[in-house]
């Protein structure tokens, strides 16, 4: 008997030992890739330049050799002296955790366009079969805009530059407001990749993320430059939200021109079952939290209260301090929630804001090419989101944060994980902190 209460603690004993050590390998592990990518990115659009006007510019991409670069990136050290290195050399770095190899041209063209650095910057990626749409967003914003663009590493890459050529050449507006970077690989849909090439190289404080077939329905700019809490709120670091629409017959929604622009007209639509919240019928958490119900009756802004981590909306966000989109996920689904998710938890808060929105542009989904994909993200998000508690809470517990305000997204997001729970009952003597994710 005795011999069987010592075998039954032993083998407790080394079972929450062998826990506690692969969960040391996940904290390490994840400590070191956000570190390493974080500072490798910070402010690298001080670092890179393109030489010439925007009426001048060449290629810098060689079509006959992926790996040519003449760039190179100046860093002064504290001794004063300059060092360079390679372009590609950083860049591969710093996109580390994407598939590679991957050729990343930052500014291919430059706006020629000077930016306030309060202004906002629309982050989008685009490729080929959207540059029409992308044209349309130019048009109606005439703000900076900083896009990544990808062009597929065959035989046909050449054709394909020639045409993001020609693309330049018809719209003027492209040069007064658009950065462009393109980014040349094989693979296919590496979405918050080509969302992090966006936002690395945007030359303002904030950015919204956003896909290329929305419409800015309002005067986003003027609003934001008229209201002081609103902007109060992006130099704080939280996130600014735009409800988000599509047409219920698809035809209605190809002609931007013909989008509403107040948002009484907007409500009329809804309630005569024309308009309504995007996706609403195929994926209703994704934007639910934004509470239309309560948008439709206020003019303030607002904070989401009932985030949920399949929210995905359409933000604006401080370009410093907001954590990366992860790289690992690639294909469609659970790309942005992702993204979206790991910000929340790291303690920004989301406000919608009240008289502002986007309409969907109407467009073919090719989903034979989306539903892969589906299936992987989903798995690997129900991983990344047990993996961003751990390193969101060790991280708040040596910074003496997990009692503040700034942890309570994390805490309201990561109790409802019961693999995370049970982890840190596990570390109640260590961390007697972590009893505050206790919500009950």
């Amino acid at each position: 008997m005795a011999v069987a209460i010592v075998s039954g603690s032993l083998c407790s004993c080394l079972a929450r030992y062998l826990f506690l050590g692969i969960l040391a390998s996940c904290v390490i592990y994840t400590t070191v890739y956000q570190l390493s990518s974080e500072d490798l990115r910070r402010n690298a659009a001080d670092y890179i330049q393109r030489g010439g006007s925007a009426f001048e510019q060449k290629p810098t991409f060689d079509v006959a050799n992926i790996h040519y670069s003449p760039q190179q990136l100046s860093f002064i050290g504290t001794d004063k002296k300059e060092r360079l290195v390679d372009e590609d050399f950083f860049l591969s770095k710093a996109y580390a955790n994407s598939m590679q190899p991957s050729k990343v041209i930052p500014y291919y063209f430059k706006a020629q366009k000077a930016f306030n650095k309060e202004e906002v910057t629309i982050t989008t990626l685009i490729t080929e079969n959207r540059f029409g749409v992308f044209k349309k967003l130019v048009r109606n914003y005439r703000g900076p805009i900083s896009v990544c663009i990808w062009i597929r590493d065959d035989e046909e890459k050449d054709q394909h530059f020639t045409r993001l050529h020609e693309l330049y050449n018809e719209e003027p507006l492209l040069r007064e407001y658009v950065d462009m970077h393109v980014v040349v690989d094989k693979f296919d849909f590496q979405l918050n990749m080509w969302r992090n090439v966006a936002r690395l190289f945007a030359r303002t404080d904030y950015f919204m993320l956003l896909d290329v077939d929305f419409h800015i329905c309002t005067d986003l700019k003027a609003y934001l430059k008229a209201n002081p809490i609103a902007m109060d709120l992006l130099r704080q670091g939280s996130a600014l939200v735009l409800p988000a629409f599509e047409f219920k017959d698809e035809i209605d929604g190809v002609d931007s021109a013909t989008f509403p622009t107040d948002k009484k007209v907007v409500e009329k639509l809804v309630n005569n079952k024309k308009l309504m919240a995007f996706h609403s019928a195929k994926f209703a958490p994704g934007h639910a939290a934004s509470n239309y119900t309560k948008w439709y009756m206020t003019d303030e802004i607002y904070q989401v209260t009932e985030f949920t981590w399949k929210y995905e909306p359409y933000v604006i966000l401080k370009k410093e301090g907001t954590p990366w989109c992860d790289e690992r996920f690639v294909g469609y689904g659970a790309n942005k929630a992702a993204c979206l998710y790991e910000i929340y938890i790291s303690g920004v808060d989301y406000y919608v804001l009240p008289n502002d929105f986007l309409i969907h542009q109407s467009h073919a989904y090719p989903e034979s090419k989306r539903s892969g994909g589906r299936k992987l993200n989903a798995d690997l998000y129900t991983a990344f989101r047990d993996e961003l508690c751990f390193r969101y809470a060790k991280a708040m517990f040596f910074a003496n944060e997990l009692n503040t305000p700034k942890a309570a997204n994390l805490k309201s997001q990561c109790s409802k994980l019961k693999g995370f729970v049970n982890a840190m009952a596990e570390f109640a003597d260590m961390w007697p902190q972590s009893k505050a994710l206790d919500h009950k």
